[in-house]
């Protein structure tokens, strides 16, 4: 018998009605509760290593807006600090890393116990399945090796990951030991989420667009497809999705992927090709731009109706395009629930939702 939860059904193949609908960074600065919880922490990577307050800030989304999903509340570079790289998170500037440039760095990793590290990640997973709504979905997570190598080379987010490219560029077999090092504890770390209690994993390759055609078969796509084989061993029945931003004509070859059961569409993704060539092949999530959500109003509905036209009797997550902007009015997702909502139920969109 399958999972009565919308999510599950859906990454199961069924094109269901209302569509299952959860956010990326649906848990963030734009809600009060969870800006009331920060400042409690102290810090950002505190919070995201006090297990019971990651996990209240995990289900705060879900208590105001009744998702389909939880999404775990961390970061993706809570990896890189397991392995021993310095990280910090300065006001309003973003993480800062010691970069990790040349093999000699590499060499200063530990990735012995790396995993065993994040044991707090674990726990605040138990804890949000414990306290999910009934018929939600938790979701874990994980940054792609690519995109966790940017930040781990550049030591900081970056507009070009110039640093990151020119070593893959110049040092392709050195490179390749950073990416077979991620690769293999980004599995192993996945693995334990699943273990503690995810019921889906979503891997998050946020800079894929930056690489080359050859840069990402060997440096993204790869690795993706390493990491889900290597799941899919270990937990046959735990859905995967994937998300390269940016991936262009590079999300066909993703959503080809033996091992994995979504793709996650940017805002830049056309939505009657997506349908087209990557439908057959995966279940589709995506594709609301962010900022499409922070104007609400007409404009928003009008978008809404164009997405759930266009992915209409296939398998489709509503999602955005990229993650949630603080200046997010929570009123305006709210109204983009309703309207997946009323669509499901047949209803007319129009309305006076997000004006």
């Amino acid at each position: 018998m399958g999972s009565p939860k919308p999510l599950l059904r859906c990454l199961a193949g069924e094109a269901i009605e209302p569509r299952p609908v959860w956010l990326m960074r649906q848990a963030g600065r734009y809600l009060p509760e969870y800006r009331a919880l920060r400042a409690q922490a102290g810090s950002f990577l505190d919070l995201c290593l006090h297990p019971a307050r990651a996990a209240e800030v995990t289900l705060q989304p879900l208590r105001r807006f009744g998702l389909d999903a939880a999404i775990l509340f961390a970061d993706i570079l809570l990896l890189p600090r397991a392995l021993g790289q310095d990280l910090t998170f300065a006001e309003g500037e973003g993480p800062r890393l010691a970069p990790v440039v040349d093999a000699a760095g590499l060499a200063r990793l530990r990735p012995e116990g790396a995993v065993e590290r994040l044991a707090p990640v674990y726990e605040a997973v138990a804890r949000v399945k414990a306290g999910l709504p009934q018929g939600a979905a938790l979701i874990g997570f994980a940054g792609a090796p690519w995109t966790v190598a940017t930040y781990m080379v550049e030591g900081r987010g970056s507009a070009d990951h110039k640093a990151a490219r020119l070593w893959a560029y110049r040092d392709p077999a050195g490179f390749d030991a950073l990416i077979d090092l991620l690769t293999g504890l980004t599995t192993d770390y996945l693995s334990a989420q699943i273990t503690a209690g995810a019921e889906v994993v979503q891997l998050f390759d946020s800079w894929a667009g930056s690489l080359d055609a050859a840069g990402f078969a060997r440096w993204s796509l790869a690795p993706i497809a390493a990491i889900a084989d290597g799941l899919k061993r270990r937990h046959p029945g735990v859905p995967i999705i994937v998300f390269p931003r940016g991936a262009g004509a590079g999300l066909e070859a993703v959503a080809r992927l033996p091992s994995i059961d979504a793709v996650s569409l940017d805002a830049n993704a056309g939505r009657s090709w997506a349908r087209r060539s990557l439908s057959p092949h995966a279940v589709l999530q995506g594709n609301v731009d962010p900022l499409r959500l922070v104007a609400g109003g007409a404009g928003l509905e009008a978008d809404l109706d164009d997405l759930l036209s266009a992915f209409a009797g296939v398998p489709h997550i509503v999602n955005l395009g990229h993650g949630i902007v603080p200046e997010t009015p929570p009123e305006h997702v709210a109204a983009l629930i309703d309207i997946v909502r009323r669509f499901g139920r047949g209803d007319a969109t129009q309305g006076e939702h997000g004006r």
